[in-house]
């Protein structure tokens, strides 16, 4: 470890540059001395750095960025209250199937459950709601622990993860050194096996840190048909009469691009219904988009082609279907497809 990597803040910049190299443009935060070293490398690299009021504001804006781009949106809280302040926001997400990555700073690991400031186990806050979510304890679990949590966010049914990120991940070796070790007692082999110790722990922090990695995104995994579904869905559409498609929010979701949805659309010519994120996909004058008289158009409806919609109070339940009707359901989630089946 040279004198100049001693310096550095090296866990806020490997954070940074992987966002960087997943295409992130902007962080959301509210800032705290917990996560300043990843706020100030991702400014130093060109990620806009927007600071809120709020921490639910933080993740709220974060959800809105994924929708309208396609891109995780990325939030960024101190220690504690901080990030106990954006759970409903991350529940929304949840709910939403949005991918959103929240950063939460911790304290040290070294003071961790010695009552350190803000300590809180933050973990446990966020497994219920979040798809993965984990805590680094070496800087260099940093890029491979970042990219995988990024990628679970956006794999499968998107949504939240939150990734804990202690002080003494982010901050440089020198200053955590001096923190711990000036004024540690030498005198007698208890005071210098303690010194050695600390000096040990901190020293594991950073192996490895500065050792060349790759940054780039991992794969996402994302469902398909099988071959036989989709020739069922080709045959049940050559001989409807009268079909009908309902569109929800996935149908906006990578990897297919939203322009790509629409020509497709047009190109069958079946009357659609938008609702979510969906709505406006077709544009303000399309002919095959239907606003009215949607509870009669289903009750008729020979095929009904459920894209990402589940039968929930929307659809009464499933109430709104007619018995006669095919039903063609596509859906991420194996629950919401299978939801009062």
């Amino acid at each position: 470890m040279t004198e100049e990597e001693k310096k550095r803040h090296v866990g806020g910049e490997l954070v940074a540059r992987v966002l960087k190299e997943h295409g992130v443009q902007h962080v959301f935060t509210l800032v705290g001395g917990h996560i300043s070293p990843i706020l100030v490398a991702c400014e130093k690299i060109g990620i806009r750095v927007v600071d809120t009021r709020h921490e639910v504001t933080c993740v709220f804006a974060a959800d809105a960025v994924a929708r309208l781009s396609g891109v995780i949106g990325v939030a960024c809280v101190t220690a504690g209250p901080g990030v106990t302040n954006t759970i409903t926001a991350v529940k929304n997400a949840q709910m939403a199937q949005v991918p959103v990555l929240l950063l939460g700073g911790a304290a040290p690991t070294l003071l961790q459950g010695r009552g350190a400031l803000q300590d809180i186990d933050q973990i446990s806050l966020f497994k219920p709601i979040c798809k993965y979510t984990a805590s680094i304890r070496r800087v260099r679990d940093v890029v491979p622990t970042l990219r995988k949590t990024i990628a679970i966010a956006q794999s499968g049914v998107p949504g939240p993860c939150f990734l804990e990120l202690p002080m003494d991940i982010l901050y440089c070796f020198d200053l955590l050194h001096k923190q711990f070790c000036k004024g540690v007692p030498k005198g007698s082999l208890l005071d210098k096996l303690f010194s050695w110790y600390i000096e040990c722990q901190i020293f594991s922090i950073f192996v490895d840190a500065w050792k060349h990695t790759d940054y780039t995104p991992l794969p996402v995994s994302i469902p398909t048909p099988t071959s036989r579904d989709v020739d069922s869905a080709v045959e049940y559409f050559h001989n409807a009469k009268k079909p009908v498609i309902v569109l929800g929010s996935q149908v906006t979701l990578p990897p297919t691009s939203v322009a790509d949805v629409k020509k497709a659309l047009e190109s069958l010519g079946v009357p659609c219904f938008l609702g979510g994120m969906a709505r406006g996909l077709l544009g303000r004058r399309s002919p095959i988009h239907i606003r009215q008289q949607r509870g009669i158009a289903l009750k008729e409806a020979d095929l009904v082609v459920l894209a990402g919609v589940p039968c929930d109070f929307r659809l009464g339940y499933g109430a709104s279907l007619s018995r006669k009707s095919k039903i063609i359901a596509v859906n991420r989630d194996y629950d919401h497809l299978t939801k009062v089946a």
